[in-house]
């Protein structure tokens, strides 16, 4: 099924208010909450990690209606934390294709554990190296702005990436991420994508309900016109 899903990364959330900006963020219609594992290696900086996943999963089980954790591991040697975020809690495990020598394998793995598969590209890798993994992911991830911080700038000229991904893959989860708001989700939902990850533009919004329906409508209106929407 292909359909819009948003997905705030918490990134761009209070820290010292994590679990409740979170809640207000599912409260206002996300589907998912998109969480950003980096380790200061892989990309220049460091963020949250499995003890925060852990945490939030206590804060909401699996039980209740919206809980799916979208974990983007921007990490050196991803294969280790597999078993980690899994234990955490974690639902999809999102890897950089830049970031390993082996990624059939680390699919396979990231299935072993009970965890969606889902694959990453930087603003500068090709998009065709996707074309051999698209049928065993349930999700492929196009960065709109350089991986590590959020904040930047979206990245137009990714949607080329994003429109011939869809072309042949018509139902598969694409995703973009990186500068996402009001205006930038008009070209990325032209351009096919269906995972909207939206930082500061959704946890700074004076009214996200309003926010995150108007990508939902503006996303599923374009993959109407596609013919892919289901």
């Amino acid at each position: 099924m292909v359909k819009a899903i948003i997905a705030p990364s918490i990134l761009a959330s209070d820290f010292a208010n994590l679990g409740c900006n979170c809640h207000k963020m599912y409260d206002s219609g996300a589907d998912w909450l998109h969480i950003d594992v980096m380790d200061g290696h892989f990309v220049p900086n460091i963020s949250l990690g499995p003890p925060i996943v852990s945490s939030l999963r206590k804060e909401f089980p699996r039980k209740a209606e919206k809980t799916f954790f979208d974990c983007h591991m921007m990490v050196s040697e991803p294969e280790k934390w597999v078993p980690e975020i899994a234990k955490a809690g974690g639902d999809q495990y999102t890897f950089h294709y830049e970031s390993t020598k082996d990624p059939k394998g680390l699919i396979k793995l990231i299935k072993e554990h009970g965890m969606k598969p889902a694959c990453a590209v930087k603003p500068g890798t090709e998009v065709d190296v996707l074309y051999e993994l698209g049928d065993e992911l349930h999700m492929a991830l196009i960065m709109t702005v350089e991986p590590g911080f959020g904040g930047q700038k979206f990245m137009p000229n990714m949607m080329a990436k994003v429109d011939a991904l869809r072309e042949k893959f018509p139902q598969l989860n694409i995703q973009v991420d990186g500068g996402l708001g009001r205006e930038t989700v008009v070209p990325a939902a032209e351009a096919g994508a269906n995972v909207i990850v939206a930082g500061t533009s959704c946890f700074t919004a004076p009214d996200p309900v309003e926010l995150i329906d108007f990508m939902r409508e503006t996303v599923n209106k374009s993959l109407k016109a596609r013919g892919v929407y289901s």
